[in-house]
């Protein structure tokens, strides 16, 4: 009886063992990822990959997750999650909190800084100077406020004279036609519905004046040691991810009706015409999808350290284009 439950116990340890392993060694690996918002077209990729088995083909099972507020990027570093959707900008304020927070970027989703100021044309701002006497609606962030400031700075206006309305906005086009003159937005997301919806409006982007303001957002990052831990799943995991946005590029109004069943309250022409529009900026002038380049990386960072916003230098950090084919 000794022997058997000997043998038993040895059964046990090692059906546990097997279970422990690396995520590399099972036939099929589930992967969790994190959204940073609800889906939208930065997303369809994402779904399209699924959709079209292209995570299946590479033996990963995917789980997509809508993240409590603000918190994809702590929830990938405690490796809750394996990868999630983020921003070098929050990457950027987290690694000044903690410089060895386990989360890197290994992909961006769009090549370019699309953000800016969107208006009703009434409201005449269609220069950042022009924002002086007008309500922008902040939502007191450092890097936001100290965007503000530069590109006003850059058209010899004056961040003093803005009236700040203190309060994070989630639907910018009913915001813009309140008290709220000027909101900061997405120009694929809030301008392609200020354009499907008929407004009349201004939309002046960021990078158009300050090109170190011409950052990564949004960029997929995944949790350090996961990535230690199984490297070629991780390979496996973006080269179908970069499948999917690659046909998404293709195939824009076929991807965004496969987003649209996962996001049915979005106004399919509109998922149409913001695909379309995204489709352009997925890869835009890099030489692949998902590829950071280091200066324009640093050029950010750099700014942030130059006007004090972070108190380290975050050279060459936060990013790897390792796990990319």
């Amino acid at each position: 009886m000794r022997n058997i439950n000997k043998i038993l116990a040895l059964g046990l340890s090692l059906l546990l063992l097997v279970g422990c392993g690396s995520k590399e060694q099972n036939e099929v690996n589930k992967i969790k990822f994190l959204l940073d918002w609800t889906p939208n077209t930065n997303h369809t990729g994402i779904y399209v990959a699924k959709e079209k088995g292209f995570y299946e083909q590479q033996g990963i099972d995917i789980e997509i997750l809508n993240p409590p507020e603000d918190s994809t990027t702590l929830l990938v570093a405690s490796g809750r999650v394996d990868f999630g959707v983020s921003f070098q900008d929050t990457l950027a304020m987290a690694f000044e909190q903690n410089e060895d927070l386990p989360v890197i970027s290994v992909a961006t989703i769009l090549q370019h800084n699309t953000s800016g100021l969107l208006s009703l044309k009434d409201k005449g701002i269609d220069s950042f100077k022009k924002l002086e006497g007008k309500t922008y609606a902040t939502w007191d962030d450092a890097i936001e406020q100290a965007t503000i400031k530069q590109v006003m700075e850059n058209e010899s206006g004056d961040f003093s004279k803005v009236n700040l309305y203190h309060s994070t906005v989630t639907d910018a086009i009913s915001a813009i036609q309140t008290n709220v003159d000027a909101v900061w937005v997405f120009e694929g997301w809030d301008v392609i519905r200020a354009k499907t919806q008929g407004l009349d409006y201004n939309f002046i982007k960021f990078s158009d004046v300050e090109k170190s303001l011409d950052f990564y957002t949004p960029v997929i990052i995944a949790n350090t040691k996961f990535l230690e831990e199984n490297k070629e799943l991780a390979k496996k995991f973006l080269s179908a991810t970069k499948k999917g946005y690659v046909y998404a590029i293709e195939n824009p109004r076929e991807s965004a009706e496969i987003l649209h069943k996962y996001a049915p309250e979005y106004d399919l022409d509109m998922l149409i015409e913001s695909q379309e529009y995204l489709s352009k900026e997925y890869i835009s002038d890099a030489k692949s999808w998902g590829y950071i380049d280091s200066k324009r990386w640093n050029n950010f960072y750099n700014w942030l350290y130059n006007k004090k916003i972070i108190t380290k230098s975050l050279e060459n950090k936060g990013f790897t284009n390792e796990y990319l084919n």
